[in-house]
């Protein structure tokens, strides 16, 4: 059964010319990060400062458009950044990229080489469809901190994807929940391109390309779908 991916009105009118693209995955196997994820990390970081010729990651055209988004709903874009921009920055520092497990790696990795925010997410842990919102400031967002499990709020009118039983993540792509994240028993899996203008819907459709391959590449025999862009 497809997930149903819905965008509000709210956000439309907030933030005109996004654009989202899923790539649904089913039959798949993790595990630990391993030579095949790693190096597609490794490949990312290099396509990233080759696209970036010394500049910095804020001062990509996209990743720019994420910080005017982001200012739009009244977050403050230099501390809470778009996970692209944050994935971004790390690739470029000394300690280069984590590794986490095979399917988050080759996610993450497509997130570099494009510049393009990229989350994943359990479709068996998914709660009916999910929606793309403007927060009243009551939704439930179920994190851990300090080792404990703790509830928070969005602010009111956060942007951020939720499902029937709460909020999945918050502004926008900068905090995924525990709930929905892929770890290494996840076997059906919903990976989300996120776009605004100026990257074109056929840059977005290749990335969703690639991620496909991606995820072939770490988990041979996959069943994968790339939706249009929407």
């Amino acid at each position: 059964m497809t997930l149903t991916l819905t965008v509000s009105d709210e956000v439309r009118a907030l933030v005109p010319g996004f654009t989202h693209l899923a790539v649904e995955a089913r039959g798949l196997v993790n595990g630990p990060s391993d030579a095949t994820s790693s190096a597609l990390l490794d490949e990312a970081a290099g396509r990233l400062a080759a696209r970036l010729d010394g500049r910095t990651p804020d001062q990509d055209p996209h990743v720019a458009a994420w910080r005017a988004a982001y200012t739009a709903f009244g977050a403050k874009p230099s501390r809470t950044r778009n996970s692209a921009e944050a994935l971004a920055r790390r690739a470029l520092a000394d300690g280069g990229l984590p590794r986490v497990n095979r399917l988050v790696d080759a996610y993450n990795a497509i997130s570099v080489a494009h510049l393009v925010p990229v989350g994943g997410e359990d479709l068996n842990r998914i709660q009916g469809g999910m929606r793309l919102v403007r927060a009243t400031g009551e939704e439930e967002f179920v994190t851990v901190s300090g080792g404990e499990e703790t509830v928070e709020h969005p602010e009111p009118g956060e942007i951020v994807w939720c499902d029937e039983q709460g909020v999945t993540c918050r502004r926008w792509n900068w905090r995924q929940g525990p709930r929905t994240r892929i770890d290494d028993d996840t076997t059906d899996a919903l990976f989300l391109l996120e776009s605004l203008t100026p990257m074109t819907r056929g840059e977005l459709l290749a990335a969703g390309e690639e991620l496909a391959e991606a995820i072939l590449k770490v988990s041979p025999g996959a069943r994968i779908t790339v939706r249009d862009p929407e």
